[in-house]
């Protein structure tokens, strides 16, 4: 085990130093740098949640803007759809440099869920882009924010973040992911939403984004669970630096890309 992570740990160094060499400081080169993972990101993100969401479809949405005989649920095209316009919302958000603060949450998450919420959530009044009305039981501990309590844990959260310096870009959105699924503060939504904004504040903070691949889901969420029961973020950082390298491996020169 020791072996095992001082290799990842290697690895993702050369990830790192490889993604920082490409001096990536606007949005058109930022979008070529993602050109292969957009899809991979959006894919494993979406199908989290939703194992209804396949790559092809996600595909065939990012590069043609639609799927030939579409026969499923309306809500996973949605879905898809709203992850190609979230891609593109980040590159604008990395090209004005814009921080996170509160609203650009808002924003992303009514990016993200705009027309997928149920009738149920509805009818109680639940809209994208705004946070819950209503209580919701979050993993193993029953963690969650009381609605009372979201705008004040949320406002906090994006204080620290902001303030936070450079040269701790891991810890920092491995934090701010944590936290912020701690808090829960939608109804719908906070998966995607989180892993957007850990990805954001990533390249921000000049290190290359995650994906945090479906086939992990079983270890991503042990690691989250380490946060919400220990105040142990420790797991979380050695699990993401795994999956970076799974994503980058290629860009380092280590093995191939996968997934």
């Amino acid at each position: 085990m020791v072996d095992d992570a001082r290799i990842v740990e290697a690895a993702y160094q050369d990830v790192v130093a490889e993604w920082a060499d490409r001096d990536i400081v606007d949005r058109d080169r930022l979008a070529v740098a993602l050109a292969d993972y957009r899809v991979r990101f959006a894919y494993h993100s979406g199908t989290i949640e939703n194992p209804s969401i396949t790559y092809r479809d996600t595909r065939d949405v990012f590069e043609d803007g639609r799927v030939a005989g579409f026969s499923g649920d309306p809500r996973t095209l949605f879905e898809i759809q709203n992850l190609k316009e979230c891609h593109e919302v980040i590159l604008d958000a990395f090209a004005n440099r814009r921080p996170i603060d509160e609203q650009f949450v808002l924003d992303v998450h009514r990016t993200l869920t705009q027309g997928t919420y149920d009738n149920r959530r509805w009818a109680a009044g639940e809209r994208p882009g705004t946070y819950k009305l209503g209580d919701y039981i979050v993993g193993v501990g029953d963690v969650g924010a009381t609605p009372a309590e979201v705008r004040g844990e949320m406002a906090s959260l994006v204080s620290e973040v902001t303030r936070a310096p450079q040269g701790k870009a891991l810890t920092v959105a491995a934090y701010f992911h944590a936290v912020f699924e701690n808090i829960h503060p939608f109804s719908d939504g906070n998966g995607r939403c989180g892993r957007e904004l850990m990805n954001y504040l990533l390249l921000m903070h000049n290190h290359p984004p995650v994906v945090v691949f479906e086939d992990d889901r079983a270890a991503y969420f042990g690691a989250l669970e380490a946060w919400d029961a220990e105040r142990d973020l420790e797991p979380l950082k050695a699990f993401l630096k795994a999956e970076v390298v799974r994503t980058w491996r290629r860009v380092a020169g280590v093995g191939t890309a996968s997934g």
